[in-house]
């Protein structure tokens, strides 16, 4: 391999798993200093990878067009004629696209035997905690690939930073001591610290540090934030808090992020992306643990966890429901558990 190798990286979902592709998107372009290196992903993820300055194409997979998409997708990639393809997904359509005779293929371990033995008869084979960026890397370490250290990263354009900072602006934060935000949202409900510790969580900080409190999340997370948004202020007033969710996309989000002191958030993918923008992070873990490899990466946090639980972990990615009924991991985890890690990073 020489520095004009032409490589595709494959990572379809989701937004925390591509996030922490980024040290590995710069390990690439200093290995391949003069070559291609383009990315495929799904459509609603694009806007985290299209903008990298590492990349040159991004592929972007409609996955409402189901197997038609994707085959239309493989003939272009056969066409660019890659030397080297890094499949840092491995899964069923990942195989797929990279299935063809020519480029020399790079699959990340994922493991899957370790991960099983885990959450289903709950034994530790896991040596030692590797970050997911880590996994990723490896798989290509032989081809002097290296990481630089520097942590996860997103490459926000100026249009994106402006328009947001202009709405921010508009909030006045100047007139508090801190900010602080908070993101309540996961994809599945074992990952959630519950909306009631939230919100008094929230209320506390912007009572205690005379905090303004900013709430981030998808749309699908606006009922949760619209409650825990209510919450503070019937407590705190409303100009203590002001609630995003639904209203920015992921990289607004990031731009966001830049103005809040310290961040707290569950095991998602805006925990990531609160990392890629090196924010100080409180992270609620519940029915996942550090071992799977998602934690933030590069950048000051604390996890927040309910240790010695016979249950957990009862899944690498989360649950609709507690398998047990009590929900401990997540229950057991009181505000002040949380609002004391909160305040060690604001004060440290």
């Amino acid at each position: 391999m020489n520095a004009k190798t032409k490589t595709l990286v494959i990572r379809f979902s989701s937004v925390g798993d591509i996030v922490l592709s980024s040290p590995l998107l710069r390990g690439l372009r200093k290995r391949f200093s003069e070559g291609q290196i383009d990315y495929a992903t799904k459509k609603e993820y694009g806007e985290l990878v299209k903008t990298n300055q590492n990349l040159n194409l991004t592929y972007e997979l409609n996955s409402s067009g189901g197997f038609q998409e994707l085959r239309k997708m493989k003939r272009r990639v056969m066409a660019e004629k890659y030397d080297l393809i890094v499949d840092i997904h491995n899964s069923i359509r990942s195989k797929y696209l990279r299935s063809f005779p020519g480029p020399q293929v790079a699959v990340v371990d994922k493991r899957v035997l370790d991960r099983l033995l885990l959450v289903k008869v709950k034994r530790n084979t896991y040596k030692e905690v590797v970050s997911v960026a880590d996994r990723y890397i490896a798989c290509v370490s032989g081809l002097g690939v290296e990481n630089d250290g520097k942590g996860l990263d997103l490459h926000i354009p100026d249009e994106i930073l402006f328009a947001v900072s202009g709405k921010i602006a508009k909030l006045t934060l100047s007139k508090y001591e801190k900010v602080i935000g908070l993101c309540p949202g996961s994809r599945h409900f074992t990952k959630r610290w519950p909306e009631d510790q939230f919100s008094k969580l929230g209320a506390r900080l912007a009572k205690d540090e005379a905090a303004k409190i900013l709430i981030f999340g998808a749309g699908e997370d606006a009922e949760i934030a619209s409650g825990i948004a209510g919450y503070i202020s019937e407590q705190c007033g409303k100009d203590c808090v002001t609630d995003f969710s639904g209203q920015f996309s992921l990289l607004e989000t990031a731009a966001a992020m830049q103005f809040c002191d310290v961040i707290v958030t569950n095991d998602s993918g805006l925990m990531h992306i609160a990392s890629a923008m090196h924010k100080k992070l409180v992270a609620v873990f519940g029915s996942t643990v550090r071992e799977f490899g998602f934690f933030p990466v590069g950048t000051e946090h604390v996890i927040v966890e309910k240790n010695g639980l016979p249950c957990r972990p009862c899944s690498h990615v989360g649950r609709p429901q507690c398998p047990e009924g009590h929900f401990r991991c997540m229950r057991d985890i009181a505000v002040e558990d949380v609002h004391s890690q909160v305040y060690k990073l604001l004060h440290a």
